[in-house]
């Protein structure tokens, strides 16, 4: 099978890593990069450290208002799925290149295939809410991370196709969790002690171009019990001045620079916490059972708040503060994300899906077994 894979941002080239190695042996892979992340230490430094191929198509189409990134992404995709014509286009998560990718391949006779399915953080003033949803409206394959997710789709009329596979972000960090302890320096380099600081990202539009959000994050921060290493996206960093908000962020956090994939994971695993807007970063903190500390008001990772790990706390300064000085401990040790061979499974499915034809109707009760 010919698989036409459409990447953009830091996380989608992490989960596509997983799904990559698997199709080594199993067919062809096309890997098209929109350029939704375009800066090197934002992108190239992630090829390299996971050992994903130079894509083969770089579209170049870069930041700029949701409705322009997106139309200019369809408008660079699309010829390049008529020259590869592939069995499958294969989409990843929740950015503008994700429903770039679902309208090109819904207009097309291709399959569309969705990883990362049926996630809802019931906010639909979030670009990211949208785009799952639109993206999942229009899949043939919709590969779910977890039962709730399923479940989800169903409540949508989405039965057609949909599979519990997992989640690939599970397989990443397993692998990226060994790389990262055998091969990054980074607490030496930074002179940090495990579980002697808080890590903290910031980069969510509701956060960063709210000035009065962003510095009630940042006067939370001020109380934390433990130094705050922030990786300052560069996004950030010029909201950061642009609301004059630079210095009262380099009295309160130890401002870095942004971190490459096994170094990030190394500073996750090591911190006593987490503060984070991302929703791969909270996933990422419960595989590694980091507690974490979530800047928003919402989730589409419920089962992590479940656990006991993950607290929601949005742009509020006095629940960073309690938060950031509150003990928590997991309530279960249970895996709704799988088993660590999401990768494998999705692609055995999507073999299938092509080989037959037809989408599969049955949903397992536990995830979809491998063939």
């Amino acid at each position: 099978m010919r698989v036409c894979s459409i990447v953009g941002a830091r996380p989608q080239f992490i989960k596509a890593a997983v799904v990559s190695r698997e199709l080594e042996s199993a067919g062809e892979e096309v890997l098209v990069h929109t350029g939704q992340h375009y800066d090197e230490e934002l992108s190239d430094v992630f090829f390299e450290e996971l050992d994903i191929p130079e894509p083969e198509h770089n579209l170049g189409v870069r930041s700029g208002p949701h409705g322009e990134q997106t139309g200019k992404m369809i408008a660079a995709i699309e010829p390049v799925v008529e020259e590869v014509d592939p069995d499958a286009l294969l989409l990843y998560g929740d950015t503008n290149s994700t429903l770039a990718g679902a309208i090109v391949g819904s207009k097309r006779d291709v399959t569309v295939a969705h990883v990362e399915a049926g996630l809802r953080s019931e906010n639909r003033d979030m670009p990211e809410e949208i785009n799952r949803i639109l993206t999942d409206h229009a899949a043939d394959c919709c590969f779910a991370p977890s039962k709730r997710a399923v479940e989800n789709l169903a409540e949508e009329g989405i039965d057609d196709g949909v599979h519990w596979t997992g989640d690939v972000m599970y397989d990443a960090i397993l692998d990226a969790r060994e790389r990262a302890t055998n091969r990054s320096t980074i607490l030496e380099d930074l002179g940090l002690e495990p579980g002697e600081y808080v890590l903290a990202t910031v980069h969510r539009e509701s956060n960063t171009d709210v000035r009065s959000n962003l510095e009630a994050i940042l006067d939370g921060f001020a109380d934390s019990p433990l130094p705050v290493v922030f990786p300052a996206h560069p996004r950030t960093v010029d909201r950061l001045e642009r609301h004059g908000l630079w210095e009262r962020a380099t009295a309160v956090c130890d401002l870095i620079e942004p971190q490459g994939y096994l170094d990030f994971v190394r500073l996750l695993d090591a911190a006593e916490r987490v503060a984070t807007d991302s929703g791969g970063v909270q996933k990422e903190a419960f595989f590694l059972e980091t507690p974490c500390v979530t800047l928003r008001n919402e989730t589409e990772w419920t089962e992590t708040v479940d656990s006991g790990l993950n607290v929601l706390v949005g742009p509020n300064a006095d629940r960073i503060r309690r938060a950031l000085r509150t003990d928590r401990n997991p309530v279960t040790n249970a895996q709704p994300y799988g088993d660590g061979l999401a990768g494998q499974r999705i692609v055995g499915l999507l073999e299938r899906q092509l080989e037959s034809g037809e989408p599969e109707t049955e949903i397992d009760p536990e995830p979809s077994p491998l063939s």
